[in-house]
């Protein structure tokens, strides 16, 4: 559904896009994340045919980024993009209706997604008297109503509670069982974990990682992470080099990069001699990768 090869974009001297190429299989969710700077924005600008790319190929659904491509896409901007002085379902029918559908069509499919999203009680409600994460509800909401294949869903947790938060990854992933093409950026690693099928890590304007979460956890060269505070940081390092193991510091907390999965019991065993204060167990996640692909642009 969204193919992009080779793309670069610059701004004056500025290189912001460096060969950005990725692809999003239909019904798949893809994360796009990075840091701020990392080309995101201006990619999805690309896509969404508000910037035109200075090279390469960006095609959606097989089909060059053009005017005519905007029907396949909906877009979820991280900030609220609908008139907060006009209710859920008035401004489901004006987008419809921006979008070219008539009635009876339009009004069948605003009925349609008040259920799936379960607006009955706030269709005829104006959207300024709702909270943050109702709004961000009837905002995807607007974005479907056109029954685009690829939905676009920049940060759109950003600024919620965590109750908010939960809620909005339980529609995510009912749009997911529905079909719908996503492509997700976020800074949540948490919701790229729980929401991405496939991952792509920026940098410098080009993918550093990608891959399911599985095949990204293997550029951490460990099968279980250890995080150690100790008294005595040297004679605890000088075990870990003596051991052959690795260790990195994750978030500024020192950790060891284990070969195998290990009990506590088989660590502080191992450890015996090392003055440590607390020591805890970890699968390698997200986080992790996210930083060690970091590592690897230095």
């Amino acid at each position: 559904m969204i193919e992009v090869r080779q793309c670069r974009k610059s701004f004056g001297e500025r290189l912001v896009l460096d060969g950005l190429q990725f692809a999003v299989e239909q019904g798949d969710t893809y994360g796009l994340l990075g840091p701020n700077g990392a080309g995101k924005t201006t990619a999805i600008n690309i896509l969404c045919n508000l910037l035109e790319a200075d090279d390469g190929t960006v095609l959606i659904n097989g089909s060059p980024v053009s005017e005519a491509t905007k029907f396949t896409v909906g877009v979820v901007p991280q900030e609220i993009s609908i008139y907060k002085d006009l209710t859920c379902r008035e401004n489901m029918l004006f987008f419809g209706k921006v979008y070219g559908l008539r009635d009876p069509e339009r009004t069948d499919r605003v009925n349609e997604l008040v259920r799936i999203f379960h607006l009955e009680e706030y269709a005829r409600t104006q959207v300024s008297k709702m909270s943050g994460g109702w709004q961000r509800r009837v905002n995807i909401a607007v974005a479907l109503v056109h029954s685009p294949g690829v939905l676009i869903l920049d940060e759109p947790t950003a600024g919620l509670d965590v109750e908010a938060r939960y809620e909005l990854w339980e529609l995510i992933a009912g749009l997911q069982s529905r079909g719908v093409t996503i492509l997700l950026t976020t800074h949540h690693l948490d919701e790229a974990e729980r929401l991405c099928s496939r991952i792509g890590i920026m940098r410098g304007g080009r993918i550093v990682a990608e891959g399911s979460l599985d095949e990204l956890r293997k550029l951490v060269p460990a099968r279980q992470l250890a995080v150690v505070e100790t008294g005595s940081e040297e004679t605890l390092l000088a075990r870990v080099s003596s051991l052959g193991w690795e260790h990195r510091r994750y978030g500024g907390r020192l950790t060891l990069l284990l070969p195998r999965e290990f009990s506590l019991r088989e660590i502080v065993e191992t450890l015996d001699g090392v003055p440590l204060t607390s020591i805890s167990l970890r699968e390698v996640g997200l986080e992790h990768v996210y930083m060690e692909a970091g590592a690897g642009m230095n």
